[in-house]
Order: structure tokens, then C-alpha cells, then sequence
């Protein structure tokens, strides 16, 4: 089964604060967690006032996903607040919880506008790069291994790629930070497999067996899914075989729009 990008985030309603949606299968079989992650926050958003837009989010998977079945999202409302409203959500499938969701949103203010960590211009361009995507959902140009110093950024493993959607979206903000928050995900375990010096190289299952164990996304700034942006992610640290992958994401021009944290679980696959 294949999903238009226009159509990933098109949930049916199933009751007061429920919600169901679909996924497609993907290579490796099961559902993908940026996936989750993002129609979480669809269905959270739906129970929020229409002038909050979500500013941050954490996700804790707890279940593999099954792409055979419907997800059904259950929201409850935490708080309404003036500025700021919470909202958590539990995805289930026949085995039960698959991921639990907690997502904060808040209305517009007018303040300064500061940004702190700038784009590494010595990235290459996506035009520069070939296209090594594993969906028709999205494009992606990974920038190769050991092109980029890790004394650019905090941490070490530095992986970095450009990523858009491959369709055209409309303009709303909520479906282009579900799709940053699909994308997004597809970065930290390569990272985290890069900095450790017994897996570093290795594409995956022979090697190591992850799993992706929570999911952190502060949203900055106003942006489109459908434009490039680069992703670019350090190791912060692994310990007790899960390590922590910190990315930044940026536009072309620069703009820093979001930044990621995800905690990896990461053993050798050789050993079990």
C-alpha cells in the first residue's frame, strides 16, 4: 500500500478526541516512527484552538507499529490556556500502546527573533549530491561520511542530509511540521552508529540492532516540507547501549527552524 505525501496526514475522525489514520509499508517492514510521531501531533492539533501552532513535542515509541492495521489516536486535553495549551496522545493498535505523545502549543508573540547556532556553510548543496531516498514520500541527498568536521557542531558521529517532500503541500503550517516531524527521524540512529567505533560504517541489521526509544522536536520558525531544508545531527554521548543524537534544521537560506533530540537504542546484532 502506498499514501500520497498530500494525503499522510489525513486522519478520520472516530468519536469526541479520536482519531484513526494509516500507514503505508515500508522496506523493512512495520510502520515508520517519524510517521507516528507525525500523525500524533495531527491528532492533537485538531483538538486545539486553530490560532496555537505546536512549538514542541516528545514522543516515546513503545511498540513496533504494524502496517496491516489502522492506528488509533486518543487525545486527551491537558490544559487550555490563553498562550499555551497541552495535549497528550496515545497511538494503539490491537497489541495496545504503540507510542505515547505529549505535544505543547502556543499562540503567536511578537518578540525578538535571535538565532544562535548558524548553518555550517560548508555543507554541499543538495544539487551537488546524489538522491538516495528509501520512499517515494520524500527526496533525500545524503551529504557522504567523513565529509563534514565534527568540530563544526557539539558531539561527534556528524551525519548530515538534505530532505524534502515530493509533492507540493498547501500552506498550512500544521502539515509541514507533521512532515518535518516524519523526516526527522530518519537521521538520528546513523548518527548514533557513526560515533561508535564498533559500529561506525555499518548501514544496519547485519551489525546493529535499534530502535528508536523517544523523540524530542522544538519548532522555531515558519517552514515548508516541500523545499529543502538539511538536517544535520552530532552524537551527544551513548552509554548503556542508547545514544543520544541532537540535529538542527535549517532552510536553504540558512534559517534555523527546528531542532531534534532522539535517544537510540543500539546493540550489537552480532551478539545476541
Amino acid at each position: 500500500m502506498t499514501i500520497e505525501p498530500s494525503t499522510m496526514f489525513d486522519l478520520q475522525s472516530h468519536g469526541p478526541d479520536t482519531f484513526v489514520g494509516i500507514g503505508p509499508r515500508y522496506p523493512w517492514g512495520g510502520l515508520f516512527g517519524g510517521q507516528i510521531v507525525g500523525q500524533a501531533l495531527r491528532a492533537a492539533a485538531a483538538t486545539v484552538d486553530a490560532d496555537q501552532q505546536v512549538h514542541s513535542l516528545r514522543a516515546y515509541f513503545i511498540r513496533r507499529g504494524d502496517h496491516t492495521e489502522p492506528i488509533r489516536f486518543e487525545v486527551d486535553r491537558i490544559r487550555n490556556g490563553k498562550s499555551f495549551s497541552t495535549r497528550r496522545v496515545v497511538a494503539r493498535q490491537a497489541i495496545g500502546a504503540i507510542l505515547n505523545l505529549e505535544a505543547s502549543f502556543q499562540e503567536p508573540e511578537k518578540t525578538a527573533d535571535i538565532q544562535t547556532v548558524p548553518m555550517d556553510p560548508n555543507v554541499p548543496r543538495p544539487g551537488d549530491l546524489a538522491s538516495d531516498p528509501w520512499s517515494d514520500a520524500f527526496d533525500r541527498r545524503s551529504v557522504p561520511d567523513g565529509v563534514l568536521a565534527d568540530e563544526a557542531r557539539t558531539g561527534t558521529g556528524r551525519s548530515a542530509a538534505w530532505m524534502r517532500v515530493t509533492t507540493p503541500l498547501t500552506d498550512e503550517e500544521l502539515l509541514h511540521r507533521c512532515w518535518l516531524a516524519y523526516m526527522s527521524d530518519d537521521m538520528p540512529a546513523h548518527t548514533v552508529r557513526q560515533a561508535h567505533p564498533d559500529f561506525r560504517g555499518s548501514r544496519g541489521g547485519e551489525i546493529t540492532f535499534v530502535a528508536s526509544l523517544d523523540h524530542t522536536i522544538w519548532f522555531h520558525r515558519p517552514l515548508r516540507a516541500d523545499e529543502w531544508h538539511l538536517y544535520d545531527f552530532t552524537c551527544h554521548g551513548f552509554t548503556g547501549a542508547r545514544g543520544l543524537g541532537v540535529g538542527h534544521v535549517y532552510t536553504a537560506e540558512g534559517t534555523h527552524v527546528a531542532t531534534v533530540a532522539q535517544e537510540v537504542l543500539m546493540r550489537d546484532a552480532r551478539k545476541e
